[in-house]
């Protein structure tokens, strides 16, 4: 799936808004003038929060290895962008659940799932697995219309892994340059195209 194709295969209605940056500069009045426009409009408890959110720690080594291969396999390096990893998402889901607490038991119960499918089929976790035969567990999953029923459970982690993976890719600067969005730029109306107006009749007249 290329990753076009995949932004139709997500089925999001809205992705985040949350866009996690961070800046360093040697000169200490430059460092504040970054703090101040990074928290304009945030009450302190809100900074105090995220910095403590950032502090922690949830996901394992071992998990933390198998989202990078996941989200790489969601939304892989092509010709015109990175990868979801080196677009830094799987660092922006260790931090989503720890913010939003109700992904910890889906995601972590799903990478559990998933390393125990490969240990029945090819005796080893899915980061060992090779490529083909991490995909051939991946296919199963990702089309939650031709999943087979014992296969619900992988589905379910699946859909939310893709979703936040979409989620934390497409608000970085290299998934908004992907998608081609530009933002209000200036623009000049040309007028309407000449095969338009010859296909009304209106040949010659200037609209």
């Amino acid at each position: 799936m290329n990753r076009r194709d995949s932004l139709k295969a997500i089925g999001l209605t809205a992705l985040s808004t949350t866009v996690l940056v961070g800046a360093c500069s040697p000169s200490e009045e430059k460092k504040e003038v970054v703090a101040s426009e990074k928290e304009a409009g945030r009450e302190q408890w809100e900074t105090d929060r995220d910095q403590k959110l950032k502090a922690e720690t949830f996901f394992t080594k071992h998990e933390i290895a198998t989202i990078s291969v996941l989200v790489d396999i969601i939304i892989p390096k092509d010709d015109f962008s990175g990868s979801a990893t080196e677009a830094k998402v799987p660092e922006f889901i260790e931090f989503i659940v720890k913010d939003i607490p109700e992904h910890q038991v889906p995601l972590r119960g799903g990478l559990k799932w998933l390393d125990i499918q490969c240990f029945n089929r090819y005796e080893s976790s899915f980061i060992e697995a090779t490529p083909k035969e991490q995909i051939s567990i991946i296919d199963e999953i990702a089309y939650p219309k031709k999943a087979k029923p014992e296969m619900l459970a992988g589905v379910a982690f699946f859909n939310r892994m893709r979703s936040l993976t979409a989620s934390g890719f497409y608000t970085t600067e290299m998934g908004v340059k992907d998608i081609g969005y530009v933002g209000n730029v200036p623009n000049q109306w040309p007028g309407v195209p000449s095969e338009v107006l010859k296909q009304y009749g209106l040949e010659g007249i200037k609209i």
